[in-house]
């Protein structure tokens, strides 16, 4: 029974090597000498995915009677082995790997890569600072950092906003303090005073332009109608309206902001935004630190991310730890009874982590059936939960009565 022919194909900075059972070089590739398209190429195989060179390579090898194939890096080997449909394995280190790197200028030489006169280590320094600045650029352009920053700047914007209602209302409550208890709503009170401003205008045909029920602006205008607040100058109400403009603006920038990171969810983690919806899977991945890195906790650290200061004190100080972190922003956390939040936030903190994993290493989607799945474990606890637990009943300790010493006269 004839012997398997293998050979070990080692990538280096200047070429792909292929070497023989007996350790001789039997075929070679070699780079072109720009710096830039070797990082990309090498970028390229160090990430599991072959180059036109390899596969070329691996086909030639085929036509001298090589059946077999040994790479370093696994995914590459199961990459070439797909593509071309050949035997290949990974192993670590390859005998032929180690000799190249023992003495790389020998084998530059022995290729035509390198002239007489030339420094091979200068070469090598260049690429991999170029394949450093090409992975540096690339984690930057990661997607899922790009959301990330994104719910964070709605954040800010939240409390730009927050402060600058808080101002007007306070502001505008100079001139019309009765409106601050009528409309709750920030933006609905900041809408009102720029489209109308002074008090006057508040009759109920045009708060009920702008949207208003026709209950609700009557007793608009009837309180504006009999207002005990200032008269205020006309210059001193368009500078009110000038911030409402400017608040009525971010109002807007925030609504555009949550469409940009829907449709950055349905692109890089589909099956977290079916699980626990756009704006919060995405606060998920900026409190983890990028998708990936999501994907690899414990459904146990996912349930408490954003209440690291909760969890922290209750194991300095050995009170109750918390039950849930920001995953309580979501429906079926916030809007269930209290005793039932903590079973529904472990088990909404198991599906998000199931999906942020398929989200990140394998790209199906499933989260219709996660999200189906997710439902029933709710409905499911709600049944077995409907009432709160019984606390236990403690025993009741005896009272000591001390003994009253009887006062001398």
């Amino acid at each position: 029974m004839s012997e398997v022919r293998a050979a070990e194909v080692v990538i280096a900075p200047f070429g792909i090597l292929a070497f023989g059972p007996s350790g001789e070089l039997v075929r070679h590739i070699k780079f072109p000498k720009d710096v830039k398209q070797v990082a990309r190429k090498l970028i390229t195989l160090m990430d599991g995915r072959p180059t036109k060179e390899l596969l070329g390579l691996v086909k030639a090898l085929v036509g001298q009677g090589f059946e077999a194939f040994y790479f370093e890096n696994p995914d590459l080997a199961r990459s070439v082995g797909e593509e071309l449909g050949v035997s290949t394995s990974a192993k670590a280190p390859l005998e032929a790997a180690e000799r190249v790197r023992a003495d790389m200028a020998s084998f530059a030489k022995e290729i035509g890569f390198l002239k007489p006169g030339e420094d091979l280590s200068k070469w090598i320094h260049d690429v991999n600072m170029e394949i450093t600045r090409a992975l540096v650029r690339r984690s930057f352009e990661k997607r899922d950092l790009v959301v990330a920053q994104a719910i964070n700047m709605i954040d800010d914007i939240d409390r730009i906003l927050n402060l600058m209602a808080s101002r007007i209302r306070e502001w505008y409550n100079i001139h019309f303090p009765e409106l601050n208890r009528l409309v709750e709503e920030h933006e609905r009170f900041i809408r009102l005073v720029r489209e109308l401003g002074h008090r006057d205008n508040f009759t109920v045909e045009k708060l009920s332009k702008l949207g208003l029920p026709k209950d609700k602006a009557r007793r608009i205008a009837e309180a504006a109608a009999s207002s005990v607040g200032a008269d205020l100058r006309e210059d001193d109400l368009s500078r009110i309206r000038d911030v409402c403009s400017i608040a009525l603006e971010l109002y807007g920038m925030r609504r555009a902001l949550e469409r940009y990171i829907d449709a950055v969810m349905d692109e890089i983690a589909p099956n977290l935004k079916a699980v626990a919806g756009a704006l919060l899977g995405a606060r998920l991945i900026s409190l983890a630190g990028g998708l990936e890195k999501l994907a690899k906790l414990p459904s146990s650290t996912v349930q408490v991310l954003g209440a690291e200061k909760a969890l922290f004190r209750a194991l300095r100080t050995g009170g109750k730890p918390p039950k849930h972190g920001v995953i309580f922003q979501h429906y079926y956390v916030k809007g269930s009874k209290r005793w039932q939040r903590g079973k529904i936030a472990r088990a909404l903190a198991g599906k998000i982590s199931m999906a942020a994993r398929i989200d990140a290493f394998s790209g199906r989607y499933v989260g219709d059936q996660l999200k189906a799945e997710l439902d029933k474990r709710v409905e499911e606890i709600k049944q077995k939960y409907p009432s709160p637990p019984k606390k236990p009943v403690r025993p009741k300790r005896a009272r000591r009565r001390g003994r009253k010493r009887a006062s001398r006269s």
